[in-house]
């Protein structure tokens, strides 16, 4: 096991310090465009934004368009009249997706023994979703986001289907204005987020190395853990699934989270440091009160309107507290 370079520590000191002194707004329109030259080529590095968006965030006026970077819809060395291109190839794509699917839909019916039920379930989510805000004004078209859910069902074999993704489609529903967007956008997130919410992927790798980040970080709470809460990590799974949406008091927020963990910044698989800090903060109540495992489970999902900032920053003094120790292989491979 080797100790980690210090400069990367300090670097994601700083990082957790920025965001929660928040020196500088999120990256708004004029500095967004600020960062391509005149034919639409990046004139700032890749690492660069990527590190602001980590330290500042992206103003909602802008998301559309950076996620599109993040997620790999738009190639980085891309210039504008590439992307006017790749947006429309990607629609027609989309549509052809469409076609193929209504033509093989009467044999996935007869022959595909989960069609079906999958068909059915997607329905039943969509339909449990709240489509109006407090106002009364219609926010989502439940329709539109049932048929992109069965269209990604068909096509991405990996990921297929699960409870869940109806409100993550739903998410990117609101950010994008197209159905070929929100289609493709939800299919690079996966990807780019190597499938950490997919349950027959992702999630369970998650878990493991979240137990061995407790264990390796927290040696008295993994102790408890193994004892009294037998389990209980292993029963934090839809904190995976959604992406912690569940967690937070705002569609900014997740966005804000979801866009950190496109960055690759500060490290892989981000996500499993932001529940370790998350279960930071029920530690000394499970500690004190000897939780056992229902308990702790109930504490766990008390956790609510979380601000995503905070989270963030905690999240980069974990990983600042993890670089300067001598690393198991397991977990570097995993995160850094």
């Amino acid at each position: 096991m080797t100790t980690l370079s210090p400069e990367n520590s300090l670097s994601a000191r700083q990082s957790a310090s920025f965001i929660l002194v928040k020196r500088k707004p999120p990256i708004d329109k004029t500095e967004w465009d600020g960062f391509f030259d005149e034919n639409g080529h990046l004139a700032k590095s890749r690492d660069f934004i990527c590190v602001n968006i980590l330290e500042r965030g992206l103003h909602p006026v802008v998301r559309t368009e950076a996620w599109k970077f993040l997620t790999g819809y738009y190639s980085w060395q891309s210039s504008q009249d590439e992307r006017l291109t790749v947006d429309s190839t990607r629609r027609k794509n989309y549509e052809a997706l469409c076609q193929m699917y209504e033509k093989i839909q009467p044999l996935l019916e007869n022959l595909h023994r989960n069609f079906t039920g999958t068909r059915n379930n997607i329905t039943h989510d969509v339909q449990k979703l709240y489509d109006k805000d407090p106002l009364g004004n219609v926010l989502i078209d439940k329709k539109r986001l049932e048929k992109i859910l069965l269209l990604s069902y068909v096509c991405n074999t990996q990921a297929e289907y699960q409870q869940g993704f109806h409100e993550m489609v739903m998410l990117f529903q609101l950010m994008v204005e197209r159905d070929h967007e929100t289609f493709w956008l939800f299919q690079f997130f996966l990807q780019k987020t190597e499938h950490s919410c997919v349950i027959n992927i992702g999630v369970g790798k998650n878990l493991d190395m979240l137990n061995n980040l407790i264990s390796f970080l927290d040696p008295v709470f993994a102790e408890h853990l193994k004892g009294k809460g037998a389990g209980a990590v292993q029963s934090l799974f839809p904190w995976f699934c959604l992406c912690f949406q569940r967690a937070f008091k705002s569609f900014d927020d997740i966005w804000r989270l979801w866009e950190v963990l496109l960055t690759g910044k500060p490290c892989r698989n981000f996500q499993v440091l932001v529940a370790y800090s998350m279960l930071q903060m029920v530690r000394e109540q499970v500690l004190q009160e000897s939780m056992t495992g229902d308990d702790i489970l109930l504490a766990c999902n008390s956790l609510i309107d979380l601000d995503a900032d905070e989270l963030i920053s905690a999240a980069c003094i974990v990983y600042a507290e993890l670089i300067q120790k001598d690393v198991p292989q397991p977990l570097k491979d995993f995160l850094l």
